[in-house]
């Protein structure tokens, strides 16, 4: 049974309920199968070797979500061999239409909306809306967490500037 964590993150300064627990700096990322805009089954350990950027957010068809997306899909080809992987649970339908629209060729999208694996293994699942937190994470070639950034206000966007250079400090090595 998952942990329910609350007051973590507000919704316009409403609190929400978090279920799980965020991946502690250090520790094994956990593995979660996610969907890809045509429906395949694709794990986070299927970029093994890679430096990873999860950009998490609840929904790309909104103004915070598409401008983190667009930052992050601009950032991509100034990061090396960074594999940025944007996680949301809109439907994978939704996220190929949006990427389309967007011009978003750099970030691979992907979909968590069938059983919401992911947000349960990474403490991300928002128990009121069912959708993810915003929050960033990053990930070394073997698969260790190597910086986590959950934004306590979902509306609100992302440190980027700490993110990248956790990435950037990683593809050194």
């Amino acid at each position: 049974m998952k942990k329910e964590v609350g007051d973590r993150i507000t919704f316009q300064g409403d609190p929400l309920t978090l279920v799980g627990e965020v991946p502690p700096v250090g520790q094994p990322a956990p593995n979660a199968t996610l969907l890809d805009n045509d429906l395949n089954e694709v794990k986070l350990s299927d970029f093994h070797g890679k430096t990873r950027i999860l950009s998490v957010a609840p929904s790309l068809d909104t103004p915070v979500c598409d401008a983190q997306t667009r930052r992050f899909n601009q950032e991509a080809g100034r990061l090396g061999d960074v594999v940025i992987l944007a996680i949301s649970m809109d439907l994978p339908f939704a996220q190929k239409r949006w990427c389309g629209a967007a011009g978003v060729q750099a970030v691979h999208t992907l979909s968590d909306h069938r059983e919401a694996e992911f947000g349960l293994a990474y403490g991300l699942l928002i128990k009121e809306l069912r959708l993810l937190a915003r929050a960033v994470i990053v990930l070394d070639g073997e698969g260790t967490v190597r910086y986590v950034q959950v934004v306590p206000e979902i509306t609100n966007e992302p440190d980027y500037d700490a993110v990248l250079q956790a990435a950037a400090e990683l593809n050194k090595t």
